[in-house]
């Protein structure tokens, strides 16, 4: 049997570095080291892995599928570096494993309704609880492998992601809450389902595209926009009506009405993703009771309860 050739915390960072920079030069510059130095450590780390992770051009690096796996790993595993200095010195403070421990850096992702209207009172109690935690939240568009990516990927601890769709395998997480979809359309417009339909591509999920589907009233999009803002901004405008979940319509103006879509209305699911590891961590713990605690009860509006019918 072959004996194994363990990676060294500074190999990995180096995994990481030329995947996140893109080339050796850049990775050099980075982790303030040479182009050769690195190319070197990188040709010891294939040797020890048994696999090429890079394709060499003159254009950079680019990630094989096994350099691509090799650095979402190597970005969780110096993740759990972190965590452990950070807790060991919590425990070594008397603090315990408990929520005394939780400290250092939370690397958040969430779609854009989700870090405007659902994370702010959340982490303002979260810090306030814990003043050692460092939340840091990225906005991340929810198309493609989203939110749940970042975290797969080892870019984030834990993301707010929109379930029901599949997501990385080896993710743990759970339900916050279940937010209606409403039409929402200019105020005192007649027949708001006449109008042309405002979408943008986050606006998706499997059960709502079935809903969609059985909906013949409902016109192909004329009018995309980049993001639930944008979309509730045309319809103010009084460029179209859109279909739009709970969460995007929490600031609505005055010149938009928002309608029941009737008690079969689609629904989206709002939850949080994060890995096994990470779960068990302090502050990921405790970002998730925060989370918990703030939405176990929370309903989300009613749109009927806004305005009329639609």
């Amino acid at each position: 049997m072959t004996a194994r050739a363990d990676l060294s915390p500074q190999e990995l960072r180096i995994l990481v570095a030329v995947a996140d920079e893109g080339g050796f030069s850049a990775a050099a510059a980075a982790l303030g080291s040479t182009q050769s130095g690195v190319s070197h450590a990188m040709r010891g780390i294939e040797r020890k892995v048994g696999a090429v992770l890079f394709e060499r051009g003159r254009t950079g690096a680019r990630p094989t599928p096994a350099g691509t796996t090799a650095a979402a790993h190597a970005r969780r595993v110096l993740r759990m570096l972190d965590v452990l200095v950070v807790e060991a010195r919590g425990a070594g403070r008397g603090a315990g494993m408990g929520d005394g421990a939780a400290g250092g850096s939370l690397h958040i992702a969430a779609f854009r309704s989700a870090a405007l209207h659902l994370l702010p009172p959340v982490l303002a109690r979260l810090t306030a609880r814990h003043p050692d935690i460092e939340p840091r939240v990225r906005i991340v568009r929810e198309v493609g492998p989203g939110t749940a990516g970042e975290v797969a990927e080892g870019r984030a601890d834990v993301s707010i992601a929109t379930l029901g769709t599949p997501t990385p395998p080896g993710l743990v997480g759970g339900v916050l809450l279940e937010e209606p979809y409403a039409l929402v359309h200019p105020a005192g417009h007649p027949d708001p389902r006449s109008l042309p339909l405002v979408d943008w591509t986050e606006n998706c999920s499997s059960y709502t595209r079935e809903w969609w589907a059985t909906q013949d009233w409902i016109p192909r999009a004329t009018v995309e926009a980049e993001d639930d803002g944008a979309v509730l901004a045309m319809v103010a405008g009084g460029f179209g009506m859109a279909i739009m979940p709970a969460l995007s319509l929490t600031d609505t103006p005055p010149s938009v009405e928002v309608a029941d879509l009737g008690p079969k209305r689609p629904t989206r699911s709002v939850g949080y993703l994060t890995t096994p590891e990470l779960a068990a961590s302090a502050a990921v713990g405790a970002l998730v009771r925060e989370l918990r605690l703030a939405h176990a009860s929370r309903i989300p509006p009613n749109p009927s309860s806004r305005v009329g019918v639609g």
